[in-house]
């Protein structure tokens, strides 16, 4: 049975359950743009694919409207794919568990995708709809958007009579914003010279922060657990000498990291090392989990 057959507009809720079924992580969404290519060869409507995955369905005004201007609707195919820890879902060829909790669509465990998802439903759902009046329809979805915008890049435009776009991809309902985004990506690759230490081998892990995305949650003061961890590191730098054998943490870029783990990703201390915490040394955020390995 279908989890979200009870919302309104029907419509729009049957297309989006049917989207998150469907893998469509960031460069995998081909299949997401073959279920879009077979819906507009299904009814006729003008469409175009291209190599990056990108689909443009375009729909004629509807009677009495042809006069009128062409309106673009536009939204993204990807989305962000995260999940709790020990979750273990492959995004790659698994759909999403959805739910309705406390009156909010979810995902179990994992991020719902409701970025972009909706943009695509809602295109969808005006494609399909033979009640609702309007101008000629060109509804653009792009890939690769939550990692560079690659889709927006590459496409071409050339089929668009359009002038005016709406992008379905704010983050309130009930407004509309006139203005325009972009981003940039800065990749830095820093000198490691490799020498051999001996010592404890140690997984430094700071976790169970709230997290969240840069775009509406960045001046909220949440600690990022990769600034914290970083602190640490410099604190226990001050105090005694030790080696990093290996680092990580944050998987996303527009996200706050809310884990910052060992595992492999570790250091090396003196035996049986003491570290004291120097008053304003490091943001108060849960203490780090020290093991041994």
């Amino acid at each position: 049975m279908s989890v979200l057959s009870n919302l309104e507009p029907q419509s729009v809720f049957s297309f989006f359950e049917t989207i998150c079924s469907i893998p469509h992580p960031s460069g995998r969404e081909d299949r997401l743009a073959d279920y879009i290519v077979s819906f507009a060869q299904a009814r006729g409507l003008e469409h175009y694919r291209d190599g990056l995955n990108n689909v443009i369905v375009i729909k004629p005004a509807a009677p009495g409207y042809e006069s009128q201007p062409p309106i673009i609707i536009q939204g993204h195919l990807d989305m962000v794919c995260e999940q709790e820890p020990g979750r273990n879902m492959d995004f790659d060829r698994q759909g999403l568990d959805l739910l309705v909790e406390n009156g909010w669509i979810t995902a179990r465990g994992t991020t719902l995708g409701g970025d972009d998802g909706i943009a695509v439903a809602y295109a969808l759902a005006l494609l399909d709809a033979e009640d609702v009046p309007h101008p000629r329809l060109e509804v653009v979805l792009t890939t690769s958007e939550e990692v560079g915008m690659e889709g927006a890049a590459g496409i071409d435009l050339s089929p668009l009579r359009g002038r005016r776009l709406l992008n379905i991809d704010s983050e309130e309902e009930g407004f509309v914003l006139a203005s325009c985004a972009g981003g940039c990506r800065a990749d830095c690759l820093l000198p490691v010279e490799r020498t051999e230490a001996e010592g404890q081998l140690c997984a430094l892990t700071l976790s169970g922060l709230t997290g969240g995305h840069s775009g509406t949650e960045i001046d909220k003061g949440r600690a990022n657990a990769i600034h914290a961890l970083a602190d640490v590191l410099a604190e226990l730098g001050r105090q005694l000498s030790f080696s990093l054998r290996s680092l990580q943490g944050g998987r996303k870029g527009q996200r706050h990291s809310q884990r910052r783990h060992g595992g492999d990703r570790s250091v090396l201390l003196p035996d049986a090392p003491r570290v004291r915490r120097r008053p304003g040394a490091v943001p108060p955020v849960p203490h780090p989990t020290v093991r041994p390995i």
